[in-house]
């Protein structure tokens, strides 16, 4: 509800990130909460600028996580509600499928592994295929096994942020979107905190931070004493050309390396018609650095001067070297490639665009493989999110909805007319 004239806080809550893990918190706590006047804070001039306007736009099936980790039970319900949320809106989308392939018998095991996931996951309709079932959904995969997971889709990831916002948008006129503005600093100031930004000054009395590729700077400048720094990966796409479109329809994964911590190079359809194949995963020395030559001093230093880096280097030395000569070798990528489809050749790909992905590792280089979301002070910090987290957005936003309810004392009504309050 609006604040007293003894408050003097401008919003009872401010988001600060609008990718679409803070668009979907942004969506739910204004539904489930409607008087609440909430300002959400996006650095960039437009939304899902980096991590979810730039990744795969794939539906997540939930196959690979733990059983009863964060990551599969959101994703398995995040998936569930963002095909929903995604066929009430109008958002393009297409839940065609994929094959998960093994190429050889030493992969089996994980394949088998894989499945069994998938079934204490409870994903729907998943089967064991043999070379044959391959070769009728994809025919021009080579493959002795593999895994047909028909809930698993595609999305543009884009349109589902700018309406999960846009509806939040709806419900309050109090509410605000604020675009291109960095978060610089954070006060507290008695029963509120003051947010520093490039361009204003904005009161909160509480905060969600979902800061993607900043979540411990912004964690840090609030308090947050977390040992664990974000690390920045890039991930570089090919793109078939019109002569190769062809020889893939939907989606084609390979059987994941269980050393790496990483899917593996992919084929997938996206929502305009292209198909992308990658991406790979190199160390970047920019954390929102797309191109292969970006340079930032301050990153590079963060990284490079925390020993859980280092850790993560030695650990994965091979699959890092791997990684690096295929981004930059044209041929060293196709022959990746060409393991699942090997009639591919040097004109049927050309290059494509580029992803940055946030890993929070810790000091003995776990890349903490969980989603991890903490309360301090006031605020609930959205600390890890990695992929699946654009799958799980909008069941993220409910845990976070559950949590504000717990720590910020917010009541919900009987009916959403009636709106939430402050406690």
């Amino acid at each position: 509800m609006s604040a007293s004239k003894e408050e003097d806080y401008d919003y009872d809550l401010a988001i600060i990130g609008g990718g679409i893990v803070g668009a979907a918190t942004f969506y739910k706590l204004q539904m489930r909460y409607p008087k609440l006047r909430i300002v959400l804070i996006e650095k960039e001039k437009a939304l899902a600028d980096h991590q979810t306007g730039n990744n795969s736009g794939v539906i997540h099936s939930g196959l690979y996580y733990k059983p009863g980790s964060l990551k599969a039970v959101n994703c398995v319900n995040g998936r569930r509600e963002l095909v929903a949320f995604a066929k009430e809106h109008g958002i393009d989308h297409d839940v065609c499928g994929k094959v998960v392939v093994a190429i050889d018998d030493k992969e089996l095991p994980m394949l088998d592994k894989i499945f069994e996931t998938g079934l204490k996951n409870g994903i729907e309709g998943i089967e064991k295929i043999d070379a044959k079932g391959i070769k009728e959904r994809e025919p021009y995969c080579e493959g002795i096994a593999g895994i047909w997971v028909p809930v698993t889709g595609i999305i543009n990831f884009r349109q589902a942020t700018e309406k999960m916002v846009e509806l939040a948008l709806s419900v309050n006129p109090e509410s605000r979107l604020v675009l291109g503005e960095a978060l610089t600093g954070i006060s507290r100031k008695g029963n509120y905190k003051e947010l520093r930004t490039s361009k204003g000054v904005y009161k909160a009395r509480y905060q969600v931070f979902c800061a993607g590729l900043h979540a411990d700077r912004l964690a840090r400048k609030d308090g947050v004493k977390l040992k664990e720094r974000v690390v920045g990966f890039r991930g570089d796409y090919y793109e078939l050309t019109e002569q190769g479109k062809h020889k893939v329809k939907n989606l084609i994964y390979p059987v994941p390396n269980p050393d790496f911590p990483f899917l593996g190079v992919h084929f997938t359809r996206m929502t305009n018609g292209e198909i992308e194949c990658g991406p790979n995963a190199v160390f970047t020395f920019k954390r929102e650095g797309y191109a292969k030559t970006d340079f930032n001093f301050r990153d590079s230093l963060n990284a490079l001067s925390y020993g859980g880096t280092w850790k993560l280097f030695m650990r994965n030395m091979k699959f890092g070297i791997d990684e690096y000569r295929r981004a930059f070798s044209k041929r060293r990528f196709i022959k990746t490639l060409q393991r699942l489809i090997p009639s591919l050749g040097m004109d049927d790909i050309k290059p494509g665009r580029a992803g940055v992905r946030a890993l929070l590792l810790s000091a003995d280089g776990d890349t903490r493989d969980d989603f991890r979301i903490e309360y301090n002070d006031g605020s609930i910090h959205v600390l890890n999110a990695p992929s699946p987290a654009a799958t799980a957005a909008l069941a993220i936003g409910g845990q976070v909805g559950d949590m504000a309810g717990k720590h910020f004392g917010l009541e919900i009504s009987t009916s959403h007319v009636d709106g939430g309050s402050l406690a």
